[in-house]
This record gives structure tokens, sequence and C-alpha cells, in this order.
């Protein structure tokens, strides 16, 4: 079924859960879009580069997800680490174009919904491919795309942050030689990462598989469980 929802057309011309131990993390992952002030950043402009930033620090190792090794043992083309290609994307007008494009055409083509919604489970990964998903599940869409039209997985990272509500939720790290850069489901514009206002914690290594502190909390959430 969701090969066929590809086929029919559903990217078709595109060049293609987090929670502490208890109950602090919520439903973060499908809560509103984002509001920005102005239409520049709705609009946002493709053909021209971002202004450069510097990257995110890492810390060390850190705990995997579990919902993630669960998906890397179902995909593990998608959790692997390639050495051979380049931590980060060389950034040109036509790859930071092609990288807001994904990430605003995935943004408008998947509904977001809970995973007890949608699988009747707290805590999965997936690809949304039946246009319905939570936050991860847009971010491994993006980056999957991304990869089919070229640019180096090992440069683009799921990552976990605590969003502007203090809630947990996952986000897709493109790390360019022009600074680090987040793709995101509540906003289709493509924000430097010291510009979201979030709190970083950890993302996937580019060394290995596995996860690295990115220094946001002393104590590592487990899962994302929301949308």
């Amino acid at each position: 079924m969701r090969q066929d929802y590809f086929k029919k057309g559903f990217f078709s011309g595109l060049n293609e859960k987090f929670s502490f131990s208890g109950n602090f993390i919520k439903a973060a992952c499908v809560s509103a879009i984002m509001v920005f002030a102005g239409n520049a950043v709705q609009a946002q402009t493709l053909a021209s580069l971002p202004t450069s930033s510097n990257p995110i620090a890492s810390m060390g190792a850190a705990k995997p997800l579990v919902a993630w090794s669960k998906f890397c043992d179902t995909h593990p083309a998608e959790c692997a680490v390639d050495r051979s290609e380049p931590e980060t994307i060389e950034l040109t007008s036509q790859t930071w174009k092609t990288i807001v494009s994904v990430n605003q055409r995935v943004n408008s083509s998947i509904k977001a919904v809970t995973d007890a919604d949608h699988w009747g489970s707290v805590d999965i990964w997936d690809f949304a491919e039946d246009g319905r998903g939570d936050c991860e599940d847009f971010q491994l869409l993006k980056r999957r795309i991304l990869a089919e039209s070229g640019l180096p997985r090992r440069a683009m990272r799921m990552t976990v942050v605590i969003d502007e509500l203090g809630e947990g939720h996952a986000v897709l790290v493109v790390r360019t030689n022009r600074g680090d850069y987040v793709l995101d489901n509540k906003t289709s514009s493509v924000l430097p990462w010291s510009k979201t206002g979030y709190v970083y914690i950890k993302r996937e290594s580019q060394d290995q598989v596995g996860w690295v502190s990115l220094g946001g909390i002393a104590t590592s959430p487990t899962t994302t469980a929301n949308r």
C-alpha cells in the first residue's frame, strides 16, 4: 500500500517520539505550526544561500532511543554510517533550494498524528508513507528523499530537542559547510539550529551507528512519543 501511495504521484516531480521517564513530555510533535512574523519566513527564498553560522558541538556518546533501535533493525541502511561520505554538505544555491523544497513538500503532504492514534503504540519510527505520521516520521521521509537526490546521508542527522513549549520533539539537522540547519514539521522554513529556540539534546553519530550528546540536559530522554 505504501509503495502504491508513492506510485500515484505523492512526490512526483521532486528532485527528489520522546519522553523522559514519567509524564514530562506529552504531545509536541503534532502541535500547531510555529508562527513567525512577516511573509519573508513563509516565503523563504530558495535561490539565495543562508547566512553562515557555527555548527552544534557534540559532547560524547549518548544512549540511543529504543524506537530508533527498532527502526534500525528493520531498516539498517537508514542507520548505517558510510565514513567515505562527507560529514557536511557543500551548500550551493541548487542544493539549498532542494533542501527547502523537500522540507516544504513533505510538511504540506503529511497529516500529523500521534503514534498511539496511528499505530496503537507509544513510539514507532516510520516513513509516513501513508500520508500520516509524527515528528520523526516527517524527518525520516525528508532524509530519504534528500539522500535519493544525492545528498550524503552522513551529513543529515536525526536529532532530539526540547521545543518552545518545553516538550520533546524530533528534527532533522542538515550539516553543511555554512553551519547546521534544521528541517522541522512545525515550520516550512529551514532555520539555523541556533534560531529555532530549541534545546538540543542528542543526535545520531556521524562516525558509527549510535548517538552523541549535544549537552542540552543532564538526563537523556529515551523515547519520542509525540507528533
